[in-house]
């Protein structure tokens, strides 16, 4: 169990997470790396992804699909702070989950869901799922393993039977997972991730990444990030107006000085010079 401070509170049993905030808003951009259930109890949980805005309301219920990056705002509404659920899936729980299943009640021909935020109808087996659970909020004692198993496992079938298409998106352990590398990195080439990670992302190992990499472009693939870092750059300062001393962070770049000798290797002038 891991308490917070006066302003939050969070503990963990298994993959379950239960956090609270009090008096204030955080925010956070985290990598969705995991299949994720969000269930608020009390608060709001505000959810953006590129230009979409999810808000969810107490009593409401949210999927995030893995490996995806989504900006979340935990607030408080009037008097109530924020609380909430999040049921983790991982990918072996999630093929052991499978394994065990009857591969005969299997839907067949139904694709899976293409957002990556999937706000949930209010169900009776959702509701059920995490009302049962909210007096681990206020319990000293740890609930056995056993039983959050199959918590998990009621997750599962919570969303199964809201929708089919959760069918392959969930059990989904073969090569056509595999994530667009050039979708990923258009989409996430100005945060801190290192090749591995990338790879871990796409649904690759590193070796089979490089492979499909160099499918893809004759460049490395950590100079094809700082170009792409460069060039989005480029546009913001000479088309959008941007100062560089703003620009050079939005892109990417930790450091003012390394981002003005890449600007002037790649494009020959100085980035102040466009300003």
């Amino acid at each position: 169990m891991e308490i917070g401070n006066r302003e939050n509170l969070s503990f963990n049993y298994l993959d379950i997470f239960f956090s609270c905030y009090f008096n204030k808003d955080i925010k956070c951009t985290p990598m969705i790396r995991d299949h994720t259930l969000v269930y608020v109890y009390s608060g709001e949980l505000l959810i953006q992804e590129n230009n979409k805005r999810t808000v969810i309301h107490s009593g409401e219920c949210v999927f995030l699909r893995r490996n995806n990056r989504v900006s979340m705002t935990t607030q408080p509404r009037g008097d109530e702070y924020f609380k909430a659920i999040f049921m983790i899936f991982k990918r072996n729980f999630l093929r052991e989950f499978y394994q065990a299943i009857d591969k005969k009640l299997l839907p067949l021909n139904i694709e899976k869901h293409k957002p990556s935020v999937i706000k949930l109808p209010a169900t009776p087996d959702i509701t059920g799922l995490f009302q049962s659970m909210t007096p681990y909020f206020n319990s000293s004692v740890q609930p056995a393993k056993e039983l959050m198993e199959l918590k998990l496992k009621e997750g599962v079938y919570s969303l199964l039977n809201i929708d089919k298409k959760f069918y392959p998106s969930l059990f989904d352990f073969t090569e056509h997972w595999k994530i667009d590398i050039l979708d990923f990195l258009d989409e996430n080439f100005m945060y801190d991730l290192s090749i591995e990670e990338i790879a871990n992302f796409t649904g690759r190992s590193l070796a089979t990444f490089k492979r499909d990499f160099k499918k893809i472009s004759s460049l490395p693939p950590q100079k094809w990030l700082i170009e792409k870092r460069l060039k989005v750059a480029y546009d913001k300062i000479h088309n959008d107006n941007k100062k560089v001393s703003d620009v050079y962070l939005e892109v990417g770049f930790k450091n003012l000085s390394h981002f003005s000798s890449a600007f002037k290797k790649l494009y020959g002038l100085s980035p102040t010079r466009y300003n």
